[in-house]
């Protein structure tokens, strides 16, 4: 059994209906831009820049998007009871995620927060498309995806470790430590700060690779395309001047011809 079976997100197997695995793939971007918008919820109910009625109201469209991808798909696959065993982590989500439950319970907080691991969750489920769009060699997913993660590292940092004070100073800090810079001006001191900033290391060193892996695709793509193109160009001009010796070979047999 893989490992995203037991962590409950595998996901819809490549082996069923064809049905299925369209619409899985038609929701993993709605699913991501769910997935991304958590922890910037996060922040903003931290910094109390939104009011409870507006939380309060999301946190039930978050969970209504998870309820409606769960039932859809396990609707169209053949066997729903291994889809559901294989995404546990789903009936996890719809069950203890249920909004109307956090006004009876005393760890609301505790919930509430653990939504930020549902968001490393479903990111791992989705890394299959990611590497796919990496493995095209497209420059600019990949610095979009390193945009994205120095924004919510930054953004999660701040509010986990005191000692960085803005999520402006925490994306300072996400995108030097990325880049294996460390000026050291900005660092995180508690435990969970350093934790996090380990894990973001480990994860720059691979962004960083992908980024120069992909820098160097562009330009020697750009060089092989136009290389091409003067193939291409070279091609067309042989033809034309094959084609002008075969005029100038029947003329000459017409010639021939007739002076014979």
């Amino acid at each position: 059994m893989r490992i995203v079976h037991l962590l409950g997100i595998a996901g819809v197997d490549l082996h069923e209906q064809p049905a299925a695995q369209l619409w899985a793939k038609r929701l993993e971007w709605p699913m991501l831009i769910v997935v991304l918008w958590i922890p910037i919820q996060w922040y903003l109910e931290e910094t109390q820049a939104v009011g409870i009625v507006f939380a309060h109201i999301v946190d039930w469209l978050i969970w209504l998007v998870f309820l409606v991808e769960t039932a859809l798909l396990a609707s169209l696959v053949k066997n729903k009871r291994r889809y559901l065993l294989h995404n546990w982590m789903n009936v996890v989500i719809i069950v203890g995620g249920l909004p109307i439950a956090w006004q009876y319970t005393p760890l609301v907080g505790l919930m509430r927060s653990m939504r930020l691991a549902l968001a490393a969750v479903l990111l791992v489920r989705m890394s299959r498309t990611i590497r796919k769009l990496l493995s095209l060699h497209q420059l600019g997913t990949t610095l979009a995806l390193a945009f994205v993660t120095m924004v919510l590292s930054g953004i999660i940092v701040s509010r986990i470790d005191p000692s960085i004070g803005t999520a402006w100073d925490g994306m300072w800090w996400a995108w030097v430590t990325m880049s294996s810079v460390g000026y050291g001006d900005v660092v995180p001191h508690n435990a969970a700060g350093r934790l996090f900033g380990s894990l973001l290391i480990l994860f720059g060193v691979v962004l960083a690779s992908l980024l120069t892996a992909n820098l160097a695709a562009f330009f020697i793509g750009s060089d092989v395309e136009k290389m091409e193109q003067e193939e291409k160009e070279a091609d067309r001009q042989l033809k034309e001047i094959s084609a002008r010796l075969d005029r100038i070979e029947r003329l000459l047999e017409q010639r021939n011809n007739q002076g014979g």
